[in-house]
């Protein structure tokens, strides 16, 4: 296999327009199968997991290969739906192509723009596929217009159209190779020749000149524009009807780029790596999976060199050996062993006892590592405890496995409410891993919607004093401290004004540290303490009985007596929020947003989709994956980060000192 002959893409796009059903059959077509698998009858060679075939959607990005004119396509299958988004992620960042299908029906949704913001975003040509010709109220010249007014007319150009009425065409036809194509066909036949020969400047000279160009320059000449990102090819289909099928696998080996076509990648170190099929052997492990026969399974892609199974190989993040057994190569969970991977290959290794996801592995030691894969953070988190006590371990170790092959999924102890949070893209997908862990570590763990972490601070000066003493015989303690709080709004300070030696200094750092640990329990509702500057001016010692725990318990102490005079609030975080959703839901958008108490700060349109930013409070935003979804019909979504702490309206915070107040009640019984 040389590297020339390799095609390597991934098919990405929104739920349901048609990427299994048309991997399926580019399968059965290229004789990879010996029947065409079906979503619907569970026979998918892509949709092979239990879970997939119980939803009758992808979840998972299914490896796929087979052989086509000569030439070794690799390519994944990728799920549309919006939560499993490591998925597409991950696969395209690491495909030389990026073919998005579009349904003939509904057009552009928002899982045709994320497909497309995620390759643009890191450089990687674009098609376009509009599939589903057969479906009810498909409209080929409908979507095809909107393909163009939202990424550019002169960039979205159709290289095969369909021929006949639209409820019932009949074929489909490569305007740049037949002869016969329909007369509105002809003005995009021109704007090609036209790219071709603006990609070089002899071939423009000579189409100028009307010399006619030969098959392999008008490739050469699209290949370019392709690989640019100046042109973003529209293919159509019907995988029901089995038509275009053949026209887009032909068209996937005459105009999709090579493996080293771009010649660089970047490095860990922001530097450009030179590519070629001669050199060090660097591939990028991108996705890893537990399989129930195999085991631990790394799928790889080789961007440079050769690697060869049997061998000994380098993992440059670890700086660690690592031994290649059988490189394997999958079409959905079926295997084929191959003795190298040549750059573009999309092949899998298991049970390397040092590599997890996004490590890079080279043929030498001498091999740099390759620049790290991004990924949006979660959106959704669970506090999670164990329903048999006794069991936290287990869950800890479980959930860890589990997060280590999805990178938008974290575990994390959260240092103000102390629960395990298990954080990710929303419901379904966390309800996946609550799944997998009950059936692959036999535990079983309670859900809950997590604490929010409230702070408290003070809106006017306040001074406290405590004088703590305490005589049992012997020694005793004693301790006064006369503390003064004042709002500062950079942060937390401490100052020290005590003059003639009223409190030695070595007892200072004693008090400062008594402040900070009751700092941490608020005295309206037990939350951490900020933005304030803590100034301890007098007290008194004794020669005797003081010691440092004496003044950090009277430090306490004359801390909560100052933050009662200093009118003390609740503040709450809140979050930057970022919604992406089609016009028609804007209304509901912008109501739901004003009953969350969310602040809209403006909106935009972005590749036809409208974008709401706004500052909504994190306590409204515990299930808004879900209710998101509900109200688009799944066809919104969001981003969101911390922006600021907010002091929270005072109906609000009385429910938060109630329940807070209940709670001690309930401990203290």
């Amino acid at each position: 296999m040389k590297s020339s002959n390799v095609r390597n893409f991934s098919i990405a796009g929104h739920l349901g327009a048609g990427k299994t059903s048309l991997c399926d059959l580019m399968l059965y077509k290229a004789g990879a199968v010996n029947r065409i698998g079906k979503v619907t009858n569970k026979t998918s060679v892509s949709d092979y997991t239990p879970e997939e075939q119980s939803k009758l959607s992808s979840i998972f990005a299914s490896s796929l290969n087979c052989s086509w004119k000569d030439h070794s396509f690799f390519f994944f299958d990728t799920p549309g739906y919006g939560e499993f988004i490591s998925e597409p992620i991950a696969v395209i960042q690491n495909s030389d192509m990026t073919l998005i299908t579009v349904d003939a029906a509904d057009g552009v949704q928002v899982g045709t723009i994320k497909a497309w913001k995620i390759a643009q975003s890191h450089n990687i040509p674009r098609a376009f596929l509009i599939n589903g010709l057969d479906r009810e109220l498909a409209d080929y010249n409908k979507v095809l217009n909107q393909l163009q007014d939202t990424y550019g007319k002169t960039v979205c150009i159709p290289i095969t159209v369909p021929v006949g009425e639209a409820a019932s065409f009949e074929k489909v036809v490569n305007i740049l190779t037949e002869e016969n194509i329909p007369a509105e066909a002809e003005e995009y036949k021109e704007q090609l020749m036209d790219t071709v020969a603006e990609s070089d400047e002899e071939l423009m000279m000579r189409y100028l000149e009307g010399e006619k160009l030969t098959e392999e320059e008008i490739s050469s000449g699209l290949k370019n524009a392709i690989q640019s990102g100046s042109l973003v090819p529209v293919f159509v289909t019907s995988a029901e009807k089995d038509l275009g099928i053949e026209e887009l696998m032909n068209s996937i080996v005459n105009l999709f780029p090579e493996p080293l076509a771009k010649g660089k990648i970047k490095g860990s170190d922001g530097e450009e790596i030179e590519l070629s099929e001669d050199s060090i052997g660097l591939a990028r492990v991108f996705k890893s999976i537990t399989d129930p026969f195999l085991g631990q399974l790394a799928f790889f892609r080789v961007y440079s060199g050769t690697f060869k199974a049997d061998s000994e190989v380098y993992n440059i993040t670890k700086s660690a050996k690592e031994r290649f057994g059988p490189i394997l190569l999958l079409n959905g969970k079926n295997q084929t062993k191959i003795e190298e991977a040549v750059p573009g290959t999309f092949a899998s290794m298991v049970k390397l006892k040092n590599t997890t996801l996004d490590d890079t592995l080279a043929t030498s030691n001498n091999g740099k590592e390759l620049q790290k894969m991004e990924f949006p953070k979660p959106v959704m988190s669970y506090a999670i405890t164990a329903v048999k006590s006794g069991e936290e371990d287990k869950i800890g170790t479980g959930l860890n496995k589990i997060c280590a092959s999805d990178p938008t999924l974290s575990v994390t102890r959260h240092p103000e409410t102390h629960e395990m949070l298990l954080s990710g893209m929303g419901d379904q997908h966390l309800g996946l891993v609550i799944k997998k862990l009950k059936e692959e570590n036999k535990v079983e763990v309670n859900a809950d919607i997590p604490k929010i972490p409230y702070r408290e601070t003070i809106t006017t000066n306040g001074e406290g004093h405590y004088r703590h003493k305490k005589q049992t015989g012997g020694h005793g303690q004693f301790a006064e401290v006369y503390l003064r709080i004042a709002p500062n709004p950079e942060g937390y300070e401490f100052t020290n004004e005590v003059v003639g030696g009223n409190i030695p200094k070595n007892y200072i750092p004693a008090v400062e540290k008594g402040v900070i640990e009751a700092m941490e329990d608020g005295p309206l509702a037990g939350c951490l303490v900020q933005n304030m500057t803590v100034t301890v001016y007098d007290g008194k010692f004794h020669d005797v009985d003081s010691s440092e725990m004496a003044f950090k318990i009277a430090a306490r102490s004359a801390f909560r007596d100052a933050m009662e005079k200093a009118k003390p609030i609740i503040l709450e975080p809140i979050q930057k929020v970022k919604i992406y959703i089609p016009d028609q839901y804007m209304g509901d958008i912008s109501g739901d947003l004003n009953q969350k108490r969310g602040r809209i700060l403006g909106m935009d349109v972005e590749e036809g989709m409208q974008v709401v930013n706004a500052d909504v409070p994190l306590a409204e935003l515990s299930k808004y994956a879900t209710e998101l979804r509900s109200i688009t019909q799944g066809n919104g979504t969001f981003e969101m980060e911390f922006s600021r702490y907010e002091m929270v309206p005072a109906n609000i915070a009385k429910q938060i000192i109630d329940k807070h107040k209940k709670e001690l009640e309930e401990t203290n019984k």
